[in-house]
Order: structure tokens, then C-alpha cells, then sequence
């Protein structure tokens, strides 16, 4: 009889892997649900911080380039076009976590939705293991639920949309004000187009090709937003969601 430091130091004898251990009881397939609740709502918690962080770092941005671009008439107002690219810059960074975001909350909704729900307030189910298929198949192969164009889109509406039309103002006020210009003046408003293609120039750049692009780019949010509606799903049950 070999003992057990004869057979891991032996080359020819292989070790039989132990068995999986799988729950056979009810509390011991309660036991693992609840602890796998709790680390999946975990980490929906941190990608929720990260995307929280983001709308933070947009907001501070904003607030800075508004105190500076309206504050002075000195002021360039290129430093309002500036911060257009960079809060796109976080938009584009908060969709992406928003992603990661989006499978960990499908996964935490679909246990709340089809077992602790079923607990508190039990519904007739067509098919109880239907749901479990589906949570079993996320983990086997996980899978983005959304594009980036419509993170992008959600994060839009709920946030961005409103940040970017501050921006917006905040811009054609600083470009038709004649008194927040470089030169001043005795009046308060343009009163020409042309006044208007002299405020919003940069540099060897008409002002005209600005206002263009500017009004090019609130157009395309305009469309990302008007056509990715919210597709059904797990936002879709409730009114409480992100």
C-alpha cells in the first residue's frame, strides 16, 4: 500500500483530481446563490463607481471652462470647443465601462427578477429554469448585451445630453455677446452675420466652417440619441434603471 507521500513523489503514479462539489440541498443551493448575488452586485458596484467617476470628471471640466471662457472677455472661445472634445472624450470612456456595467446588472436583475422576487411575491412561471439557462450561459461565454453606439446613446440621454446643450449655450452666448468679446463695445448683441462668422473664427479658420462643424456634431448626438431608442429588455422592466 502506497501512502499518500510515496504516490505525489512517484513520476509514474498520477493522482486522481478530486470531484467537483456541487449544492444537492436546498440550503446548500440557497447558501451559493446568495453568496453569488453578493459578489456579482459587487462588482456592479465598482463598474457603477467608475462610471459615476467619469460623469464627475465632465462635470468638473465644464464648470471649469465655463468659469474661464465667461468670466473674462479675453477669454478665447475656443476654450468652450475644447471642452466639448474632451467631455466626448469621457463620454466615449464611460460607454465602454458602461458596458461591463450593463452585463454585471443584467446578471444581478435576472436573480432579483426570477428568484428573490419569486420569494417575496410569487408569480405562476411558464418555464423556472429558463432564467437559469441564460445566467448559466452569460458565464460560460460572456458577452457584451449592448453596442457601443448605444451605451453611448443611453449615457446621452440620461447625462451628457444636458451637459453637452450647456456647452452649446454657454458657446453661443460667448460668440453673439459683442460685450464677452476681445474688442467690447457699447452693445450688448451681434447684429450681423458678420460680427458673428469675426467672433466664432479661429485662427486661419473661418468662422463659418466652425459653426458648422460645431452644428454637424450636435446633429450627429441629435441622431445617436433619436435612433437607439431603448431596446426591450432588462432596462425595460421598471422604471428604475441607468
Amino acid at each position: 500500500m502506497l501512502t499518500e507521500k510515496q504516490v505525489s513523489s512517484s513520476p509514474n503514479i498520477q493522482a486522481t483530481p478530486a470531484p467537483l462539489i456541487f449544492p444537492t440541498t436546498s440550503p446548500e443551493f440557497i447558501n451559493t446563490l446568495s453568496h453569488y448575488y453578493r459578489g456579482e452586485m459587487a462588482r456592479m458596484m465598482s463598474w457603477r463607481d467608475r462610471i459615476d467617476r467619469t460623469t464627475n470628471w465632465a462635470i468638473t471640466v465644464v464648470a471649469a471652462m465655463l468659469s474661464v471662457s465667461l468670466s473674462t472677455p479675453t477669454a478665447h472661445h475656443g476654450v468652450l470647443l475644447f471642452a466639448m472634445v474632451l467631455v466626448f472624450l469621457l463620454l466615449s470612456i464611460e460607454s465602454r465601462r458602461y458596458r461591463f456595467f450593463d452585463v454585471y446588472r443584467s446578471r444581478v436583475r435576472l436573480l432579483e427578477r426570477h428568484y428573490y422576487a419569486q420569494i417575496f411575491a410569487p408569480r405562476e412561471v411558464t418555464d423556472a429554469r429558463l432564467w437559469m439557462n441564460q445566467l448559466g450561459e452569460t458565464m460560460r461565454a460572456p458577452n457584451f448585451a449592448i453596442t457601443h453606439r448605444q451605451a453611448l446613446a443611453r449615457r446621452l440621454r440620461r447625462n451628457y445630453g444636458w451637459i453637452f446643450l450647456i456647452l452649446l449655450l454657454a458657446w453661443l452666448l460667448k460668440t453673439t455677446t459683442a460685450t464677452l468679446q476681445p474688442e467690447g463695445g457699447g452693445v450688448l448683441f451681434i447684429h450681423s452675420t458678420s460680427e458673428l462668422w469675426h467672433n466664432a473664427a479661429m485662427g486661419y479658420v473661418p468662422g463659418w466652417v466652425v459653426l458648422i462643424c460645431v452644428l454637424a456634431f450636435y446633429g450627429w448626438i441629435l441622431y445617436v440619441i433619436l435612433t437607439h431608442r431603448e431596446a426591450w429588455g432588462e432596462v425595460a422592466f421598471g422604471e428604475v434603471h441607468v
